[in-house]
């Protein structure tokens, strides 16, 4: 659920031919329809969350929160970004201490999170840190104003790209990540009836409403390729997602980078419990004021959207790549580990615990808070990638 992953998937999803009047998300979404027919969901998901002007990542940042309509890692306080930084640090250790070398953060909302990391990398290696380019991705420019003045401290160390297609020369040793991006990617909705997929497109209907209609014939090209894994054992009716802009969110990424790791951090599940044949309607959710509904084409723009990551089809795509997965734990397990350091730190001091870090800790690891919702898929990429 964090906003504003790399877009370049989303190319010309803006073009709709609405009027220039002040028009509601709305009318862009009808005048799209009007003018091309049914949409699929992919088109109508970009739009919702990133249409630059009504887009719900668009309109504000305060989403995130006790006060906003979601409840994120980096909401429950500084820790998280400071276990992070520690990952980092030691990965920049293990490769010889670069003279150079890169984080690239994706979906970074207000630079909270950036701001956590770059402050305990300062504080633990200011050679690491004088070395380091920390890099922002981000399309929307309403959100990169507000990331360049929370980076400001940092200087030159942080910049921020509305794409990160640019920092292929060179590529440097480091790592991308992001912490609730992949959810936020723009996916298909397929149904399964007699014996074949079918794509939910978004539709109107007689009185201008949004509406959903299925595609009659049966999912091809791309989307036939997609859904070939996951069979036919499947009750008429069934419903769930699929994503097939994996290799285009993660090629730039890999191609930035060499002798490194890619860090994604989400809810989702391995492909046989996703495409479970019991889980009928799938996992797409909107959120509003931390309540979770099911009608995503209601009030679009004000609402958010996201669906579980198919962690199998994100690693498969991740080996085509060149970066073959090396870890895939939960969160509370891959943080335990990381959190290591700090912890025994903690403990070897003489003054009190810090009770403050210890509360964030179990928050963040223990299975009845986000420990168990969230799963970490970590990436080596340790060669030049491949040629495209």
């Amino acid at each position: 659920m964090q906003p504003s992953p790399p877009v370049g998937f989303l190319k010309e999803v803006y073009s709709t031919g609405a009027p220039t009047a002040t028009p509601t998300l709305h009318d862009l979404l009808r005048a799209k329809i009007t003018a091309q027919g049914p949409i699929g969901f992919t088109d109508f998901m970009a739009i919702a969350l990133y249409q630059p002007d009504l887009g719900y990542y668009a309109r504000q940042t305060r989403q995130v929160g006790r006060e906003g309509d979601f409840f994120t890692s980096v909401s429950v306080g500084p820790l998280f970004g400071r276990i992070l930084a520690r990952r980092f640090l030691r990965g920049w250790n293990e490769i010889g201490k670069p003279t150079r070398w890169r984080i690239i953060e994706c979906g970074a909302n207000d630079a909270t999170l950036a701001t956590d990391i770059l402050r305990e990398i300062t504080a633990q290696s200011p050679q690491a840190a004088a070395s380091l380019d920390y890099v922002i991705t981000e399309p929307l420019p309403h959100l990169r104003t507000i990331q360049q003045k929370n980076l400001a401290p940092f200087g030159q160390t942080a910049r921020i790209l509305t794409s990160p297609d640019t920092l292929s020369d060179p590529p440097l040793p480091g790592f991308a990540f992001g912490n609730e991006v992949l959810d936020a990617l723009p996916c298909h909705l397929i149904e399964f009836q007699n014996g074949h997929w079918h794509e939910r497109l978004v539709t109107l209907d007689p009185n201008d409403n949004l509406t959903w209609h299925i595609n009659p014939t049966p999912v091809s090209g791309t989307l036939a390729q997609a859904t070939a894994p996951l069979g036919q054992s499947f009750p008429n009716g069934y419903l769930t997602e699929i994503r097939t802009n994996f290799a285009a969110f993660l090629s730039p990424l890999r191609q930035a980078l060499h002798n490194g790791h890619m860090i994604w951090i989400d809810y989702g599940f391995a492909q046989p419990e996703y495409y479970d044949p019991a889980r009928t309607r799938g996992t797409l959710r909107t959120f509003s004021n931390h309540r979770a509904a099911e009608n995503p084409l209601e009030t679009p723009g004000h609402i958010d959207l996201t669906a579980h990551v198919d962690f199998t089809a994100l690693a498969q795509t991740a080996i085509s790549l060149g970066c073959p997965p090396t870890t895939f734990q939960s969160q509370g397990s891959w943080l335990t580990r990381e959190a290591r350091p700090i912890l025994l730190e903690m403990e070897e001091t003489a003054s009190p615990p810090d009770l403050s870090l210890l509360k964030q800790f179990q928050t963040l690891t223990h299975p009845a808070h986000l420990g168990a919702r969230f799963h970490v898929l970590e990436l080596a990429c340790n060669h030049p990638a491949p040629t495209p």
